[in-house]
């Protein structure tokens, strides 16, 4: 199993990078939130977990140990494979996907692609009590400032090969259109708007 990868990031793309170790090109699934922490030519160490099929191998990489341990721990729950652990992690970060399955927010988990309301009671149940709370944990999480979280996703959109202009004009629109959203939210909002890079 390979339970880390460590090198310089040659390629970004939506939903991978590539981290080149010791002369081999590791294509590594990841979420937004972590693709937007690299950037190409950067040095980079990615706690992975392997998924072995009959037809492929697939690596899913994380920069957060904690979030590589709910990928594991959300897909011993029937019915979660491993894109909708990802998915999952994509729109619910660490923290806030313990507090939803603590607090029995049924509502906070149905709002990821793929998740309805019978396979987010089933999330609760099973993994209520495997997954504790963060402490100090206080309903949800306060936005920062608009001006602050534009700056920081623009940023990840320029790390990620956007343009500074189109990276701009689209963390605009996503704050237009959801002016009290968080970082995760715009990011996730603008990538939409972008489509993929040309």
């Amino acid at each position: 199993m390979i339970s880390s990868v460590s090198g310089e990031v040659i390629d970004i793309a939506l939903d991978h990078a590539v981290v080149e170790c010791a002369g081999v090109g590791y294509r590594v699934l990841a979420t937004p939130p972590t693709l937007a922490t690299l950037r190409c030519g950067d040095h980079v160490r990615l706690r992975t977990a392997m998924v072995v099929r009959e037809d492929s191998m697939t690596l899913y990489g994380f920069t957060d140990p904690d979030a590589r341990e709910l990928f594991g721990v959300l897909q011993t729950v029937t019915g979660v494979g491993p894109r909708l652990a990802m998915a999952t992690l994509a729109v619910l970060e660490p923290d806030r996907l313990r507090s939803a399955l603590a607090d029995s927010d049924v509502k906070s988990l149905t709002s990821v692609p793929g998740i309805g309301k019978r396979v987010a009671e089933r999330l609760v149940v099973e993994l209520r009590d495997k997954v504790a709370a963060p402490a100090g944990a206080v309903g949800a999480v306060v936005p920062g400032s608009a001006s602050g979280i534009a700056a920081q996703v623009t940023e990840a959109l320029i790390g990620l090969g956007f343009t500074e202009n189109a990276a701009g004009q689209a963390v605009a629109t996503a704050l237009a259109d959801q002016p009290d959203a968080d970082s995760p939210t715009v990011l996730r909002a603008s990538l939409a708007g972008l489509g993929p890079r040309r």
